[in-house]
């Protein structure tokens, strides 16, 4: 059976589905996406996915709602994920502002969303932490499209294959001003004296629904937490670091570069929040 995606208002084999050549996600990348994971057959914080595809769409004003609610895309996903056959898997959902329309007509987004295997990250990098590099390059805080998940995602790409070549998962960003941002794919998290810290969301950086559980879940176990301007010096003298997002949930971090984090293996905090996320993930993933 052919693989199928959801194009705009109907399901389509892979191989046949299409996008108009004046698409202007296509050409100037106008658009945005969401990465999902599904478990069980259900979409983890479905409506967290919703609520920032929304939220971005409004910012940049592309014409989500006039053309698809959310219950629409909802009812596409899951009938994706049944004509796939998937219950572990991951999604993603992309919507551009549309093909250029004419003068004076109404340009219609374009809406695309895909389901495959749910492939996990290795368990090594669970046990052991993974390597993280520093990206160098750095985040403009006054870029209008930082903060929102946009499709234009060369420089992340670029980022990453950087990382990648010195043999780490990732790599992080900071500011222009020298503040720690996130990484090229995920929130990031530090842990000094067990008090867990993370960058102000208007740093800006994306605004993870794995970030935001985290947040959740930290001050419902008494887990003190603090937003707050994070240095290189901060990072080097964190005990714990781990990042975050849908897909590697929480992923420990055990290097950056040549540095040691803490004594070089997984801390007690990413253990306990590891713990506290899987049991969240499976309550909220259990079959309805």
């Amino acid at each position: 059976m052919a693989e199928k995606v959801f194009l705009n208002d109907k399901l389509a084999d892979i191989g046949k589905a299409c996008i108009s050549v004046t698409d202007s996600g296509f050409l100037y990348g106008a658009g945005l996406f969401e990465t999902m994971r599904a478990d069980n057959g259900v979409v983890f914080s479905l409506k967290d996915h919703l609520d920032r595809l929304f939220f971005s769409a409004n910012a940049l004003s592309i014409p989500i709602g006039e053309t698809y609610d959310r219950k629409y895309i909802t009812d596409s996903i899951y009938k994706l994920l049944k004509a796939n056959k998937l219950t572990e898997a991951r999604l993603r959902l992309t919507i551009t502002s549309g093909p250029m329309s004419k003068k004076n007509e109404q340009q219609k987004p374009t809406l695309l969303i895909t389901a495959t295997k749910l492939n996990p990250y290795p368990p090594e990098y669970y046990k052991n932490g993974v390597m993280v590099a520093l990206s160098p390059f750095r985040q403009n805080t006054a870029e209008p499209t930082y903060g929102h998940k946009t499709i234009s995602y060369f420089s992340r790409m670029l980022a990453l294959k950087l990382a990648h070549q010195k043999q780490a998962a990732e790599a992080l960003w900071f500011t222009v001003d020298n503040r720690l941002a996130e990484g090229c794919i995920s929130n990031v998290f530090l842990v000094k004296d067990s008090v867990l810290y993370t960058p102000f969301i208007w740093t800006p950086v994306l605004a993870g629904v794995t970030r935001k559980t985290i947040c959740q879940i930290a001050l419902r176990n008494s887990i003190k937490l603090v937003e707050k301007d994070l240095s290189i010096n901060d990072l080097l003298a964190a005990d714990e670091i781990f990042l975050t997002n849908v897909i590697m949930q929480i992923l420990p971090v055990c290097k950056v570069e040549k540095h040691d984090v803490g004594d070089g293996k997984v801390g007690p905090t990413t253990k306990k929040l590891h713990k506290y996320f899987d049991e969240f993930a499976k309550n909220e993933c259990q079959k309805k």
